[in-house]
C-alpha cells in the first residue's frame, strides 16, 4: 500500500507486551477476548500512549489489567505482527518486556479484554498463541 504524505494511509500501531516470569520460568497469560487474536493466549499489554516512555506503558498495563505490581522492566524482542491485518485491519509492532514476578495473584480487572490469567511452564505453553506472543516468547525461551 502506498502511502501519502498526510497520513491518511492506515499505519501500524506500538504494541506493548509484558511478559511476567516466576523464579521457576512460569509466565503469566491470558486467554484474549474482543480483540484482534480473540482466543488467543497473550501477555498483559496494551498500547503505547503517546508520551509515554515503554517503563511506564508497562507498568500501567499490567497493573490496569492484572492488579501487579512490577519493577525492572527489561526490553527483550521487537515484532512486526502482520497475521491480524486480513482479519481484523491492524498492523502492530509489539515491543516486548520482561520482568519478575513481585508476588501476589493476578485478576481479571478487563473482562471484557480478558477472559482468565493463569502461569504457565515455558514448556507447556497453551495454545493458540497470539502471533507476536508466540515468537516473543520463542525468543525468551532460547535466551534462558
Amino acid at each position: 500500500m502506498e502511502r501519502n504524505s498526510k497520513g491518511t494511509d492506515p499505519r501500524p500501531v506500538i504494541g506493548i507486551g509484558v511478559y511476567i516470569l516466576t523464579k521457576d520460568n512460569k509466565v503469566l497469560l491470558g486467554k484474549r477476548k474482543n480483540s484482534h487474536g480473540k482466543g488467543e493466549y497473550a501477555p498483559p499489554g496494551g498500547h503505547l500512549e503517546f508520551g509515554e516512555s515503554f517503563e511506564e506503558a508497562a507498568k500501567t498495563e499490567v497493573s490496569e489489567e492484572t492488579g501487579l505490581e512490577i519493577d525492572n522492566v527489561e526490553l527483550f524482542y521487537v515484532d512486526n505482527n502482520l497475521r491480524y491485518i486480513e482479519s481484523d485491519n491492524k498492523h502492530y509492532v509489539t515491543i516486548s518486556f520482561k520482568t519478575t514476578h513481585l508476588g501476589g495473584k493476578p485478576k481479571v480487572l478487563e473482562p471484557l479484554k480478558c477472559e482468565s490469567w493463569n502461569w504457565y511452564s515455558l514448556d507447556d505453553l497453551p495454545s493458540p498463541l497470539a502471533e507476536f506472543a508466540e515468537r516473543a516468547l520463542g525468543n525468551l525461551k532460547s535466551k534462558l
